[in-house]
């Protein structure tokens, strides 16, 4: 358990360090959020009605731009294959690895984005739904991030490569993601529908992810 534990904590420091993918991916968030009003304009009710399909792509996207760095470190000081053979099972160091991601670049987001709510005029009784949805859809995103990353580990530079490859599976947890988000927002009819399915699909994410992403490490690492 401590090697894990010391995993996650080196991963998480890793991110946040200069060029480690913390810091980019929520200034992307945060540049792209502000400035959406400029573009769209003063229309309030423009803006309540698209805010949460903007909250739910900008955080897709800022989880994608991320994404290289999950094994890129591991890879450059030759750490990834001792991690994979020695010590606790590799599906447990992916696990650990995508949990470090999502600590690292998911949750900084998740508490910002009330504030962006706020600014995009979605109503104040959306903001817990948006953030509770959020918070069980980016588990899933970052779990597909994950495998992504790890088939085209060898790859430099294979941000645009990774999302080409994992926008479509996202394409699930972005509908049912706003549609949940908006269920609940407004309380439409069956508003707990959508969410189940939502956290369906992000627990089957997080289940085959640690299993997928370790075979391709060993085939591609």
């Amino acid at each position: 358990m401590k090697p894990l534990l010391a995993l996650f904590k080196r991963d998480i420091s890793l991110f946040f360090r200069s060029g480690g993918g913390a810091g980019q991916a929520i200034g992307f968030y945060l540049v792209v959020v502000i400035l959406f009003p400029f573009g769209v304009g003063p229309e309030l009710n423009l803006l309540a009605r698209i805010s949460i399909g903007v909250l739910w792509v900008v955080l897709l996207l800022a989880i994608l731009l991320s994404a290289e760095r999950i094994f890129a470190d591991d890879l450059e000081d030759g750490s990834l294959t001792l991690l994979l053979t020695a010590g606790p099972l590799p599906e447990m160091v992916i696990l650990v690895k995508l949990l470090a991601h999502w600590v690292s670049i998911a949750l900084p987001l998740l508490v910002i984005t009330p504030l962006l709510g706020l600014l995009l005029n979605l109503p104040a009784g959306g903001l817990w739904p948006l953030v509770l949805c959020m918070f069980i859809g980016s588990l899933g995103l970052c779990a597909l991030a994950t495998i992504g990353a790890s088939i085209l580990v060898s790859i430099r530079r294979a941000n645009q490569i990774i999302s080409l490859l994992i926008l479509p599976l996202y394409i699930p947890t972005l509908i049912f993601g706003v549609s949940a988000t908006t269920d609940l927002t407004f309380q439409l009819d069956q508003p707990y529908t959508a969410l189940l399915i939502l956290t369906a699909i992000s627990l089957i994410s997080l289940i085959i992810a640690p299993f997928a992403a370790a075979q391709a490490l060993k085939a591609n690492a």
